[in-house]
Order: C-alpha cells, then sequence, then structure tokens
C-alpha cells in the first residue's frame, strides 16, 4: 500500500512539473526568424519549443496565453558589445536580448561572466577574448594589459592563446586612427583563425581596409566603413571573392559624428551610411545589429531597438531588420538551437504587445521575454 502512495505522489508531482514547465500561446502573430505567420500557436515544455500549429490542444494544468494582437518572436542578439560585468548582461536580458557578443575584453572576467548563460535573467556571454591589436593600437587604451602582434610570426601563438581561453572567435583590429597591424598580420591572423575553426572578424573604418581584409577571407566586418562610398563594381568583385557579414552599429558611428562635430564633415553623412547598409542588403549580404555598447554612453539592453530603427530607415523591409538582430547573428556566429521559433530549439522568445510587423517602433512594447521557457524578470 504504501508502494502505491508513493508511486501516486511521485506521479503528481510529475504531472505538476508537466503544469508548470509547459505553455501554450495561442492566436499570435510569429515572426519565426525567416517568415512571418499571422495567427498560429506555438506550445513549449520544458524549455523547448514542441509544437506549432494553428490549433494545439492543452492538457493538464498547461497553461494558456493569449496571443492577440500581439507578436511573437525569437529572442534577440547583439552582435557587438563590451561588457565588464554581470549586471550589463542583465540589463541585456530585461530587454529581450539573451545572446551578446563581446568584441574585446578582459579574458579573466570574461570567464566567470560566461558561467551564467544558463541563469534565466542574463543574457549568454560570448566573446573574442582580447582583441589582436598592434603595440599601442586601438584597444590597448583601456587599463588592462592586452597582448600585441609584432608582425605575422605571432599570429599563430595569438590565435592558439585565445583557443586555449575558450574564445568563440577571433577579432582584429585595423584602424589608421593609430598603430594598427600590417595587411599580411591581418592575413596571417586570420588564416589561423580558420585553422583553429573559428570565425575571423575585423574592426574597421575606412573602405580600403574593409576591401583588403575581406579579401583576404575575413568572415565578417564589425563596423561599416565611414569615410568612402563602395561603388558597384567593387561590390562584384567583393562578392566574387568570398561571402561574409556586416555589423553597421550606425548607431555608435552616427554619435561618434556627434561628438566630432564640424569634423566629421570628411566623413559620409548619415544618408550615405544608410545607403551603403542597402546596398549591401540588396548585394545578398548579412546584416547583423549590434551596438557597440557601452560606447559613447549606448546601453546593453534598449538601444539595440534604435539601431534596428536605423536599419528599418535604411530602407531594409521589417523582416529582414528583424533578422538582422535574430537569425542572421546566430547562423553568422553559429550558435545552436536558438535565433528561430522552430521545433525542436530552445524557447527563447519575446511576446510584444501589437503588430510588430508593421511598425518596427513597437519592439518596445514588451510583454514577456522567456529564456528556455523560463521567464525574465524584467
Amino acid at each position: 500500500m504504501f508502494k502505491i502512495k508513493l508511486t501516486l505522489v511521485l506521479i503528481l508531482i510529475a504531472f505538476m512539473g508537466y503544469g508548470q514547465n509547459s505553455f501554450i500561446i495561442e492566436n499570435v502573430k510569429v515572426f519565426d526568424g525567416e517568415v512571418i505567420f499571422e495567427s498560429t500557436s506555438v506550445k513549449v515544455e520544458n524549455g523547448v519549443i514542441i509544437e506549432i500549429a494553428d490549433v494545439i490542444k492543452a492538457f493538464g494544468e498547461t497553461i494558456i496565453i493569449d496571443g492577440k494582437e500581439k507578436t511573437l518572436m525569437p529572442a534577440l542578439s547583439n552582435a557587438h558589445v563590451h561588457a565588464w560585468q554581470p549586471e550589463l548582461l542583465n540589463e541585456a536580458a530585461k530587454a529581450g536580448v539573451l545572446n551578446v557578443m563581446d568584441m574585446h575584453g578582459m579574458e579573466t572576467y570574461q570567464s566567470a561572466m560566461r558561467q551564467l548563460k544558463d541563469s534565466t535573467n542574463f543574457a549568454r556571454f560570448y566573446v573574442a577574448g582580447y582583441a589582436a591589436t598592434a603595440p599601442g593600437g586601438h584597444g590597448t587604451q583601456y587599463g588592462f594589459p592586452v597582448p600585441t602582434l609584432m608582425g605575422p610570426k605571432d599570429a599563430k601563438n595569438f590565435v592558439e592563446d585565445r583557443v586555449k581561453a575558450n574564445a568563440d572567435y577571433i577579432k582584429i583590429i585595423v584602424t589608421p586612427s593609430t598603430a594598427t597591424l600590417h595587411l599580411e598580420t591581418v592575413a596571417e591572423l586570420i588564416k589561423e583563425a580558420h585553422n583553429a575553426e573559428k570565425i575571423a572578424v575585423v574592426h574597421v573604418s575606412r573602405l580600403e581596409d574593409a576591401k583588403d581584409v575581406i579579401s583576404n577571407d575575413a568572415d565578417g566586418l564589425v563596423h561599416i566603413w565611414r569615410d568612402k562610398i563602395l561603388e558597384n563594381s567593387e561590390l562584384e568583385r567583393l562578392l566574387e571573392s568570398k561571402t561574409f557579414f556586416v555589423i553597421p552599429t550606425l548607431l555608435t558611428t552616427l554619435k561618434a559624428f556627434e561628438v566630432i562635430g564640424a569634423g566629421a564633415d570628411k566623413y559620409l553623412n548619415k544618408e550615405e551610411l544608410l545607403q551603403e547598409v542597402k546596398k549591401l542588403y540588396e548585394a545578398g549580404i548579412p546584416i547583423l545589429a549590434g551596438t557597440d555598447p557601452p560606447n559613447l554612453g549606448i546601453n546593453h539592453g534598449t538601444d539595440l531597438y534604435k539601431e534596428l530603427e536605423l536599419l528599418r530607415e535604411s530602407g531594409m523591409p521589417i523582416i529582414e531588420v528583424l533578422k538582422a538582430g535574430t537569425s542572421n547573428i546566430t547562423t553568422a556566429f553559429g550558435l545552436e538551437n536558438t535565433g528561430f521559433i522552430k521545433v525542436g530549439y530552445t524557447a527563447d522568445l519575446i511576446l510584444i504587445d501589437g503588430d510588430l510587423t508593421e511598425d518596427i517602433k513597437n519592439i518596445g512594447n514588451i510583454n514577456t521575454v522567456w529564456k528556455k521557457g523560463k521567464q525574465v524578470k524584467l
């Protein structure tokens, strides 16, 4: 009799757990990372999306959420950040940004912050570790020791050290404003990154540098150039050499121009920058949304919405803007089972009040954020 009662208790506990870990969002407009469904239902169980259909039957104590006049989308990602403390990962998560790609930081601190990847109220933290730069170059001015490269011969050891530090990708800095890496060193870094099965992303500010690093097989640019307009013939040649992605960081660039003031006249203006982004999108180059916080006072959460608004202002269709903040990033950086609303994928979701597909500014109307099916405390 005792065994029977114990079995019944265990069954009851299991059933209660099923109900607590299972919910259905009904009659909701869904952007799944690729396409838009006008009215559908999504079921989540134990942190995983298990069913997507017009109608889903509820069993037991499954929670039902009314999605009428709401939009469901994958959680956002930010393709370019610098985060120094866990609170910044919390700031990101509260804005629905559940994956952030750090582009240069202290590896000892990063290792500890990465342990928060399974914590509901913190964004997952992906890192380049130390960025590759020249002695006295950009990235050495922040008050902490940074390894630097003298020439191509240092590339192999630099990449090996980043691999040992569990870096997710290799970040390389090319900038004319300070001492910078020579093209031969950059090419060797990209080659060694690929030998180590890591993607190589490059910080640029000039068009010529962008063309050079792409021709040397860089996987992506973490800023868009700001000095010249890319001619269509040049773009065609780049596309012949290799596929690549671009993180324009428009918000950062425009804020920098405000700080520079009259000196910004030598750079592309806002309209020209937006035209460059549209040109790249129309050529089939993946555009990824990134904001480069905390530079220029940019935050790690809601300022990503401003970047998406700028991408929309460039002329990119709303669905492509949404991809820039979700699936384009997770695909480019090889993040598994996130960035899409698909059966078998992790339930990283944002529920938004209103129709996001009509106005990108509605992205600020967040109703609920789920990380692995658990509600993030907003």
